[in-house]
């Protein structure tokens, strides 16, 4: 549902999402403090405007890599960006970065087996992680934006993004295309994730009682 983007807008300077984030991020700093310099961060599926917006002042020794599927422009020197997949960090050596950081990515492999890949490579390259993830089982789906979507059969999801605008998601009329939308969504549970990243700490963020999103850390 579009009516509901400005409360999850994390451009928007007053939505529900950027105050989730900014307590998400405390989090995370608390995280460094207990690190020594230098500092490596590797952030699978990171951008700059990201860490511009929680307000991140690296220390001297800190410097992070975003790793995307295609190249992005960035234009602070402690930042620098290349081209790779989450699913085979083999470029990378064991703990070579102090913290694996992902924000909001895991969820979009498509499947079970890709989820798995990206987290193995994750607890393999990072000496600690820090991966964020919506809940499966959160009324309101975070990409469309609507009640319960991620609970309905393929095809009805199908039919609705063809036939509607939804979330970030203007209407998608070729059936490939909204096939291809629908599937490479696949939103995670608390079990799932301590599967995936079994010697981490989880930790809830909280909407009304219910659980929004998972953090697995270490």
């Amino acid at each position: 549902m579009k009516i509901l983007r400005p409360l999850a807008d994390p451009q928007h300077k007053d939505s529900f999402s950027v105050k989730w984030r900014k307590k998400r991020f405390a989090l995370f700093r608390q995280l460094l403090t207990e690190l020594k310099p230098p500092v490596r961060i590797l952030d699978v599926g990171g951008t700059e405007y990201f860490w511009r917006n929680v307000h991140f002042v690296p220390e001297s020794e800190t410097s992070i890599v975003l790793l995307n599927l295609y190249k992005i422009e960035v234009n602070v020197p402690w930042i620098t960006s290349v081209v790779g997949n989450g699913m085979d960090l083999s470029r990378y050596a064991d703990r070579e970065f102090d913290v694996v950081f992902s924000n909001s990515v895991i969820e979009h492999l498509g499947t079970w087996e890709n989820q798995q890949k990206m987290a193995s490579e994750i607890r393999r390259v990072g000496k600690h992680y820090f991966v964020q993830t919506p809940n499966v089982y959160f009324p309101i789906e975070p990409h469309f934006l609507f009640p319960f979507f991620h609970f309905l059969p393929e095809s009805y999801k199908i039919w609705i993004i063809r036939n509607f605008d939804t979330g970030w998601f203007d209407r998608i009329p070729d059936r490939k295309t909204a096939e291809a939308a629908v599937r490479e969504i696949r939103l995670l549970s608390k079990k799932e994730l301590k599967y995936l990243f079994p010697e981490s700490t989880i930790y809830c963020e909280r909407v009304l009682g219910m659980t929004k999103s998972f953090v697995a850390w270490k």
